[in-house]
């Protein structure tokens, strides 16, 4: 642990952490800072001017990534008749209904996505209170509750994330992979934060953006400059 410790501190050091950076750069630099032997995911925290104590004020959605995420998605569908076709024909990994069901049941979870038709809910809600922590039930207001299936299995395929305000305010999002050109990067932190946008609730007053921070898994958070963000979107 000391030697990461080590590694981390000396990255940090590189930063001023009172100074905010334009998107360009902060990517350079956290490409550079990446040390860890595996292909660290870049992440992106947002805090947001927003109280998600009150239901008007919920930031909640999903973006397509325009470069994907970098790795497989799999994804699950519960669905029947033609509707499981589609599914499989587009690409899902997992596909069904009470026998999917009883498999999360007994401790399942070897997807990322779970999707569903509407006629199938009734079926996912036996499960709701395993897939709803984990982040897996599907939602009609991200998209996974759909009769689109094949729509929506090959945007999660392509690297659609879904983001959620926290109680703190706070959004957070993996953006790719640091392997990643920065260009490519960059494209998807300009997406997530223009799907975020707009999200703003009506209900928000005041800075609505008020800080965004880019990472790689172990390297420090980089404030950016949300002024030129904003400016490029």
């Amino acid at each position: 642990m000391s030697k990461i410790g080590k590694k981390l501190t000396a990255a940090a050091e590189k930063i001023d952490r009172t100074k905010v950076y334009p998107i360009s750069t902060a990517l350079d630099v956290v490409k550079q800072m990446a040390y860890a032997k595996f292909d660290e995911t870049v992440d992106v925290a947002v805090r947001l001017g927003v109280d998600p104590r009150h239901a008007d004020q919920m930031v909640r959605g999903a973006v397509v990534l325009p470069n994907g995420l970098g790795k497989e998605v799999r994804v699950l569908v519960f669905a029947k008749g033609e509707k499981e076709k589609e599914a499989l024909d587009s690409g899902a990994d997992y596909v069904g209904g009470d026998d999917l069901v009883a498999k999360i049941q007994d401790g399942w979870f070897e997807f990322d996505t779970a999707i569903a038709t509407p006629d199938m809910m009734g079926v996912v809600g036996k499960i709701g209170k395993l897939l709803g922590p984990r982040g897996l039930m599907p939602n009609p207001k991200v998209g996974t509750v759909t009769f689109e299936v094949g729509r929506a299995v090959k945007e999660s395929k392509a690297g659609k994330v879904e983001f959620r305000v926290e109680k703190a305010g706070i959004v957070h999002a993996p953006v790719g992979k640091v392997s990643f050109d920065a260009d490519l990067l960059k494209g998807n932190v300009l997406a997530l934060v223009e799907a975020l946008v707009k999200a703003k609730p009506s209900a928000a007053k005041g800075i609505y953006l008020k800080k965004v921070t880019i990472s790689s898994t172990m390297g420090p958070g980089i404030n950016l400059d949300v002024t030129d963000l904003t400016s490029q979107l």
